[in-house]
Parts: structure tokens; sequence; C-alpha cells
């Protein structure tokens, strides 16, 4: 870490919503309920794939209290953030277990999951395509019939007609046919692993309410208010001034909350019911299986080296299991390609993605959006063509990373500027993990410790016109109020936002006021709060907005102190000149305008207003994946020690390492948090988690008893965490983005270390004691 000497950047300062949780007084979406509200419940489907024959209410009716019964043929329409493939209710037939069919409005919640109960589907059951293997073959059983023919709501999406493909996006760069015949030393692998969850402590849910004068409020657990805005304004031609998003404090999201779906499903509830205030929220089970969740995906890489070990070609083929809709697997197709070499130089690459469709739940964003699941599969081929070399995994990983002046797959210019030092942070994970001391030991008759490590790199994929804005309206007391709309969703945005205000004003951070909650009638617009792009995005629009502060404070202060703007400084809390600091004037005697003795008054109140847009940002070319698409690139190793017990072929892990480059760390302390919450995120995707099916599509787990995430005493018995900082020209203080890169190569690493202690090569997730000892079994015969 570099020594800071400002006011905030780079302390680790506390969060400042860190109190109201810990005294338990936050107040989430579900907390809130009024006198007269209605509630809403969900008839879901049995089935995960099924004509409707026909919907019978006759009894749901009979419950008292019940207000509406909506059904998919109420609203015939399809919508969907890339794609609009999705109806908000079934229409003519089922694609998931789980799916929405009908919603049902009571005057209690009881009475309208009783009701729900009741509502009888009569359903045909049609072939099930139960993996993006059988969704790829020939003859397959389509999920959508007329997938050509659906609205494309951003252009770079790829459906294929009369096929399961929801989109395919190609990378070529080079002439890989040719180089991999030159190459003179090759290794060809395929990794799998099955649909899984977010698990977000705060189900999913949401309050639709339509005023008589057309304003439709809703308040929602969501990551994207304005996405929303635009979903409500697109697909059921309501006025975007006439929507009003409130979202408070979110209960972690990890992705799964920045799509749209609760929200159309309320509206529909409470225009049924006159505009009534409609309360529609998941139980457990239903934000496992109904919600969005985590794709899967079939991996199958060919790595190509020439005589020195350096890799030359390198073929990706990604099978993206979309579920039943494209929803974001059709931007995590493209996310997949488009790094698909990993943070290594690759001069010809043949890259194919596609999204497929089956008839499971179907998939949307998950933290690190395709990294965590590319750097799987390419860090388990980069161990593998290392042995196969007999090169050290670590010495074949620093022979090959890209550096500045290669180009990435996408052909985009590598600079100092756009990506951090891959080469240190291997060298520091390297150290931490005590590489050197041996990467397999036997400990006891029973008892073998190995070490595994993971090379990463992420860009943050964001629209190319992606957004954010920032108000900064000033108190009579010299204090500051900042108005924006990024989401707190536990990773402490806003808390970075303050420090990145309390340095550029040289101001004490109690004296910076945040509102945690968004209401999108009064904050600017603000793109998403995903992609690691929040503190880069709103951290510019904040640095903009204390910029023209700045300039209203030194104009005000320029008149009471009868001076020039350019002798004038800003800091701790005054206004003063910079060849005279002892003359100057407190801000909070000009916050609200200056008042002359006689009463005259000028200027008014300082209210600074910044935005930043992305900048220099191009489309995928269709045919070749050429363009730029992402600003910088953030990297990192990590790595994992286990100790495995050949007896019952359970593990522990020991040691969890990561070491990133994220630019400058604007607050150690949260990062160092993101990080720990990224990696114990990623080893339970690893170890444990995965969604099972029967062979009739449905989902097997979907309770937490019994869909396995990592409990209490299965984290890693150590965490280590460091930063490397490279400043990027363009970032807040030379900030890049680092919220999802905790958990992107812990996979990988942990595959790694597991496939060394049980000498066989572990290429399916989770990694669970019975999938490690059939894999030895197998390669025993």
């Amino acid at each position: 870490m570099q020594d800071r000497t400002g006011t905030a950047v780079g302390k680790p300062i506390q969060r400042i919503d860190a109190v109201e949780k810990a005294a338990g007084t936050v107040r989430y979406i579900d907390d809130y309920t009024l006198p007269g509200l209605a509630y809403a419940k969900l008839v879901k489907s049995s089935h995960a794939h099924a004509k409707i024959n026909a919907i019978d209410s006759t009894e749901a009716w009979k419950v008292p209290g019940v207000r509406a019964i909506i059904t998919g043929k109420m609203f015939p329409f399809h919508i969907g953030p890339i794609l609009a493939d999705r109806p908000p209710l079934a229409i003519e037939k089922v694609r998931y277990y789980g799916e929405p069919v009908a919603i049902v409005v009571a005057d209690h919640e009881y009475q309208a999951k009783r009701a729900a109960a009741l509502v009888k589907v009569d359903y045909e059951p049609l072939p099930v395509v139960n993996s993006v293997r059988d969704a790829f073959q020939t003859g397959a059983p389509l999920v959508h019939e007329n997938s050509g023919q659906y609205m494309k709501i951003i252009s770079n999406v790829y459906p294929v007609q009369g096929t399961n493909i929801g989109s395919h996006i190609k990378i070529r760069k080079g002439d890989f046919i040719k180089t991999w015949e030159a190459c003179t030393t090759k290794v060809k692998e395929t990794y799998s692993f099955n649909l899984s969850d977010h698990v977000a402590l705060e189900t999913r849910s949401t309050r639709v309410e339509i005023k008589s004068s057309g304003k439709v409020i809703i308040h929602t657990t969501t990551q994207s208010p304005f996405t929303i805005k635009k979903v409500m304004n697109q697909f059921f031609n309501i006025e975007l001034g006439n929507i009003i998003v409130h979202t408070t404090i979110v209960g972690g999201a990890f992705g799964g909350k920045g799509t749209v779906q609760l929200e159309p499903l309320a509206y529909l509830a409470s225009k049924a019911v006159g505009g009534k205030m409609v309360k529609l929220d998941y139980e457990r089970e239903e934000d496992l299986i109904t919600a969005p969740c985590h794709i899967g995906v079939e991996a199958t890489i060919s790595l190509g080296t020439n005589q020195d070990g350096k890799i030359i070609a390198g073929q990706y083929t990604f099978l993206i299991d979309s579920g039943a809709y494209t929803d974001q697997a059709a931007g995590i197709t493209r996310a997949m390609a488009l790094d698909c070499t990993g943070p290594y130089n690759v001069p010809n690459v043949w890259c194919d993605s596609y999204c497929m469709y089956t008839n499971h739940p179907y998939a949307t964003s998950f933290r690190g959006y395709a990294h965590p699941e590319l750097t799987f599969a390419v860090e388990r081929t980069m161990d593998q063509l290392a042995k196969k070399l007999s090169i050290d995994p670590i010495v074949l990983r620093k022979m090959n990373v890209i550096q500045p002046g290669d180009t990435s797959p996408t052909q985009s210019v590598i600079t100092a500027n756009n990506i951090g030092d891959t080469l240190k942070c291997l060298e520091r994970a390297k150290d931490l993990i005590q590489w050197d001391a041996g990467q397999r030991l036997e400990i006891s008759k029973n008892k073998i410790r190995a070490k595994g490590i993971s090379t990463f790199w992420k860009t943050s994929t964001t629209a190319t016109n992606a957004q954010s804005g920032a108000i900064l309206k000033f108190e009579a007391d010299g204090s500051v109020n900042l108005i924006c709309a990024a989401i707190e969703l536990g990773q402490g945005t806003k808390t970075i936002l303050a420090q990145i205000i309390a340095e550029r004003l040289k101001m004490e951070m109690n004296k910076i006021h945040i509102m945690m909650e968004v209401n999108s009638s009064y904050d600017p617009h603000q793109w998403r709060t995903v992609a690691s792009s929040t503190t880069f995005l709103a951290g510019r629009a904040v640095l903009a907005a204390c910029d023209d502060a700045i300039s209203q404070l030194k104009r005000t202060a320029a008149i009471a102190l009868k001076c020039s703007e350019e002798d004038l400084e800003v800091g701790g809390d005054r206004v003063y000149l910079k060849p005279n600091p002892e003359y100057g004037v407190q801000i909070k005697d000009i916050a609200l305008g200056y008042q002359y003795p006689n009463g005259h008054a000028v200027e008014g109140q300082v209210v600074g207003h910044g935005k930043y847009i992305q900048r220099h940002l191009t489309p995928m070319d269709k045919e070749t994946g050429f363009g730029k698409p992402g600003p910088w690139w953030s990297v990192g190793t990590q790595a994992i020690e286990v100790e495995w017990d050949t007896r019952d072929y359970t593990y522990k892990i020991l040691k969890a390492v990561t070491v990133l480059d994220g630019g400058t760390i604007i607050n150690p302390a949260t990062a160092t948090q993101q990080m720990r919450g990224g990696m114990y995120l990623g080893l339970s995707f690893a170890s444990s988690e995965a969604f099972l099916f029967d062979e009739e599509g449905i989902v097997q787990n979907p309770q937490l008893r019994t869909y396995q995430i990592i409990r209490f005493g299965e984290q890693p018995m150590e965490y280590l965490v460091e930063f490397i900082e490279s400043p990027a020209a363009d970032g807040p203080y030379g900030a890049r983005g680092i919220g999802e890169y905790g958990v992107i190569g812990m996979a990988g690493a942990l595959a790694n270390s597991l496939s060394t202690a049980v000498q066989v090569e572990l290429n399916h997730l989770p990694l669970i004691p019975e999938l490690i000892w059939k894999t030895k079994k197998e390669h025993l015969k």
C-alpha cells in the first residue's frame, strides 16, 4: 500500500452505514407495511417444459379477500433487457420449473397464498432440454420456436432461428488455424458446472402503486432503478416522468438484483385492482428457483505453444446455460468472449461463445459477470499445460502474461494506464502462499497439503454510454449533502464517494451527509450499480460536482474578500487566500450566498453539479469481435492451500490469498472486506453450490436445507489480502473498479490445489468429496 497524506483517500475510514446496520435499525423494502396494502402471490409451474391447456381459478376465487387473478393472456407480450423473449407470466407454455403462471391479489398475504395454491393448471408435458450439450444437438427440442422473431433491445445479440442458440458471439484474432498446426505443444480440456444461486440474505421484494394521476410508484430491491424505468416505459408504454423508483439499502445482490422481474408482475397486479398498492415478495424457495439465477457452463479450451512455452494459439468454446430466457446471460455470453484468454497474450484466438436455451431457471448477472467461470476453465488449462511442458505453473504464467503493447482478444491495445501489474500480483501471491516451500506435501499418512494458483483479469463491461450524475447541496452550516443514484447493497460505495468528496473539498467526513435511499425522481441518472463500475462512474461525477462547487465557493468568496478567484483555495471548512491563508471566509458564511452589511445579498446557495459518461468505447464487430468494450482491466492473482484427507476425500481450506491491482485503493479496510466476501462467495460456488435437476428438469434442492453453501467453519482458516497500486490516469484519484474481483479466481485456485493434492484433473464443479472420489476412481481404472 502506498502511504497517503490526504484528507480521506487511502484511509481505512469506517463505513457510514456501519452503526445503523449493527444496531439493526436499517429498514429494507420488506420491512415496510401500510394500511390497506394488498398482497400478491404467484402460481408457479410444476413442470420444466409443458403446454398450458387451461387455467382454472374457480376454487381460488372462493377464498375470502381475493381481489384479482391475472394470467399471461392478460398481457400477452414479451419483455427482456437485451432480447425481449420472456413473458412476465407464461403464455401458452412454461419453460422452466417454478416459472410464474398467474398472480393472485388479496387483502392479506395468507389469503393470496392460499388462493394461489388452489389455482389448477392443466399441463401437457413437452420434451425437456436438460443440459447445454443436449440443447446444442441438431434436432433438439426447441425451448423457443420463434427466437429469431424476438425484438432486440440491444443490437449485439444474435439468436439463431430454429435452434436453442439465444446468441452467438465470435472472436477471430490473427490466424488461429494456420498457427495451431505449427504449435509444438498442445492441450485441450473440457470443463463444466451447473446453474446455481446468488443466495443474497435479502430475498427479492417490491411494492407498486398506480396513482390516479398516472404516476407509477415502485419500491423495490434493485441494483438498477433506471433500468426499471426503461423497461416499464418500453413494454408498458408509461411515460418515463410518471415512473418513480425508490430503493433503500439492499441486503445483498451479487448481480441477481440487476435485472427486472418482480416489478412488471407487481405492476400488473396493481393495475388489476385499480392501482392499489400491491406488495409482492419472494419466499426463499421462490428466490432460489423462480427468480433469475447464476449461469451454468460447459467450456472447451485448446492452447498451443511454441518450443519456448509461449502460447501462440488459443481456441475457446463456451456453451452457457442461460436457462429458459436470455435475460443478462446474453450479455454474459459477450463478456465471456471478450476476455476469453484470461490475462495472457494470445496472438491467435478463435472463440465461440453461445448463449443456450434450456429448460432450467433462467440466468442473470452474477458477481464477476462471466469471469469466475471463464477463469476457472482458463486457469485449469494453464496448470495442465504447465504439467505437459514440465514447467512450474507460476513460471508459465509469468512467461505469458499480457503486457503493455500487446492486444486483448478484441484487439484493444493494452497500455500501462489501462491495465494493472500482473507480474507484481503473481510474485506477491507466490510469497504469501509460500509456493517455494512445496506445492504438494504429505504431512501424515492420510493428510496431504497442496497449493494452487489462479491469475485473472476483468474489464468493466458497460454500455458504451454508461453514465452517472451527482449533486452536492451545501447546508447553512457548511456541510454537504450528496445526491446520487448509486445503490448501497453492502459494498460500501457511498462511503467511498464520501471519501472522494472529503478529499477534493479538504473537508472532514462528518461534514458529508449521504442518503442511502435512491429516488429516481430527484437523483441524477445512474446507469446501474453493477460491473465494478460505480466507483469509477459515480466517482468521476462526484469529482466534477466538487469542482463545480469549488468554483461557486471561490466566486462568492472573491466577492466577500474583494479579490480574484484565482487567488483563492478551499479547505478546512474555509475559502482562503493562497498567499495569506490567515485571510479567508468560513464556508458556512457563504454556503447560502453572501450578505453585505447593508443587507444586500449575492450568489445564493452552492449546489454543485457533476456528470460523467464512458468515453471511447465501441461495440464488438459481429464477425471478428473487434472493438473496445471496456475502459480498463483490473488484474490479480489468488491462491489456495488445502489439506486433503485420503480416507474420505474431504478437505479443509487452510489459506486463501488475494493480491489485486485495482489502481489507487480509496479505502483499504472496505476493499479488504470486499475481497474477503468475494473469496468466500467464490469458494462456496466452487466447493459446494449447484442446482440438482432430475430427468424432468425439476430442481431437487430448492431450499437452503438442501442447497449447499459454505457453512460456518468451512471457510478458509486464514485470509490474506494485499493490494498492488498502479493508478489509472482516468480513475477517481487513480482508482479502478474492484467490487467483483475477490470471487473471480477462487474456483480456479481451489481446483488447481485439489488437482495437485489428489493427482487427478478436477475439471468439474462443485468440488464435493464424492466428485473427487469418482474422478480418482476413474483415473485408476
